[in-house]
Parts: C-alpha cells; structure tokens; sequence
C-alpha cells in the first residue's frame, strides 16, 4: 500500500516557531510528529512512503536519511497539496494512494480506511467527521461529497470537515497542472464537476487535533498527557536536567537534553530539546525553544 504524508508547509500560524523547525518535525511528547506518523503507516502495513518537504526541508531530509521505505520529495518551490502529490504520482506505480496532512495527530486505523477506498467505487476516498470549527464539506445522504468551503448544504445534506486524510486514484492527479501550485481540494472540485465520486468516510469516536497554531499543539498535549493515555502528566525526557526547587503545575513535557534552572515553575507547557529555562522564571501556557 502506497502513501505519502504532506510536509511541504510553510507553518505560518505557528510562528515564531516554525522560523526553527518546519512543523512535522514539532515534538510531541518527545518524538517529532512526522515520525509519528510514519510509525502509524509501517503498523498499518504501509510502503513504500513519500514525504515531500520545502520549508527548512534540510531538516526532514537529514531526520529521514537512511530509512528505506521513504522518499523525500524535495521541493524547490511550494507546489501546495495538488502540487506535490502531482509530483509524487510516479511512485504510486498507479495504484491508489493515501495521502495525509503532517500537521495533524489521531488515532484512526488507516489500513481501514485504505481498503474502504479500494471496496468503494469512487475516485478518491476522503475521511470526514463532525467538527463545527472545520465543518465545510457538503455530504449527500449517500455519503458521494458535493462540494467544499460553499454558501451552506441543500436541503438533506449536512457540512462535515475534512481530516486530512485521504484515498486517491493517481489518475486523478492528471487534473493537475504539473510543477505549479495548485490546491487537492480543487483537483477534487473538477472530480465532481466531471461527475467523477469523490466519496466521504465519516470517522466517529476517534481522536483527532489539527496542529495549526500554539494553541492547538498546546491543547495536543494537554489531550495526550492529561486524558488517560500517560502515567503521568508530567514527561520529562532522557538527559532533561532539572534544577532544585523546579515546580511543575497541570502538566509538561520537557524534551530531552533540556536544562530547567533551580525554583523555575512551569505550568502546562511544552520545552523543546535542548532549550533552557532560567532559574527562578516562572512560564505557564507556552512553548519554551
């Protein structure tokens, strides 16, 4: 089974941030969150993989450099998500492809979702649930997609949003100029208009969190250390130091390498590897690089 994970992104709502690290490569308790998700497609039996890159991509590549079963795709401009999955198409080796956004976490099973695809006669498979903040994608009652980011659904229909996961068929990306940035949702769009079936999987009692700005990659971490999945909702990583007096409030994750000065307090926080914290600072709801 083929896949590829979009990492080409410039990060822009997670500035300052994303100036240090392109957001894939974010830690979540610990582990980069493209690393993630390359752990959840080798379980679900998943490879070869591409991963395309372009902002600070010389850190993708040299995270990735020696693993076998992945491809860089590097990017010398942005080609957006119709772009680089365009640009990919060659190593699906014209079989159906799941192609997912780096920047989200969740715990759906993607083998599933793949062979629902590959059952259904549809031309791309994209996975949808109930999220009122997100919800922008019109549904039929059939589950065929009718249209995205529109004035409100027809009568019968409902909006639901879009996961950032999804099922195609490489000859769909033929809709796609190639080498120019073009958006999948538009490559989508001309799939309807042609009266191709691009049909909705609606997920349901799963996790999932989109990490598109602070407040999301805080909240990321407040579901993970503080929802029943850690022992503890303090993570304090191999080689982290921490100072005497150090007082930790609701939760934290401190990245390993990480030097935390005597009586600091730290409330509800992310430290990066490697950072240090001063002693006696006191921070609560941020992240420390």
């Amino acid at each position: 089974m083929k896949a590829m994970i979009l990492a080409a992104g410039l990060g822009t709502r997670l500035r300052p941030h994303s100036l240090l690290r392109p957001k894939p490569l974010f830690p979540v308790l610990g582990r980069p969150l493209l690393l993630r998700h390359v752990d959840r497609l080798r379980a679900a039996g998943f490879g070869p993989m591409v991963v395309n890159a372009h902002h600070l991509r010389e850190q993708i590549v040299t995270l990735l450099a020696g693993e076998p079963d992945i491809i860089v795709q590097e990017e010398e401009t942005i080609l957006g998500t119709g772009g680089g999955v365009r640009l990919a198409a060659p190593h699906f080796g014209g079989e159906p492809a799941l192609v997912i956004n780096g920047d989200i976490d969740h715990d759906l099973d993607l083998g599933w979702v793949y062979r629902q695809h590959c059952a259904s006669e549809a031309t791309a498979t994209l996975v949808l649930h109930d999220c009122p903040r997100f919800n922008t994608v019109e549904v039929a009652p059939d589950g065929r997609i009718l249209g995205f980011g529109g004035p409100g659904p027809a009568a019968g229909n409902r909006l639901l949003a879009f996961t950032g996961i999804q099922v195609l068929d490489p000859a769909i990306l033929e809709l796609v100029p190639p080498g120019v940035c073009a958006s999948i949702i538009d490559c989508y769009r001309d799939v309807i208009r042609q009266g191709g079936r691009v049909q909705a999987l609606v997920a349901k009692d799963h996790f999932w969190t989109d990490m598109g700005t602070p407040a999301d990659y805080l909240a990321l971490h407040e579901k993970l250390l503080t929802g029943g999945g850690e022992s503890s909702p303090f993570l304090v990583a191999e080689g982290a130091v921490l100072g005497e007096g150090v007082r930790l409030e609701g939760w934290a994750a401190i990245g390993a390498g990480a030097r935390i000065g005597a009586g600091a307090s730290l409330a509800r926080v992310v430290v990066w590897d490697g950072a240090e914290v001063a002693p006696g600072e006191r921070h609560a709801d941020t992240i420390i690089t």
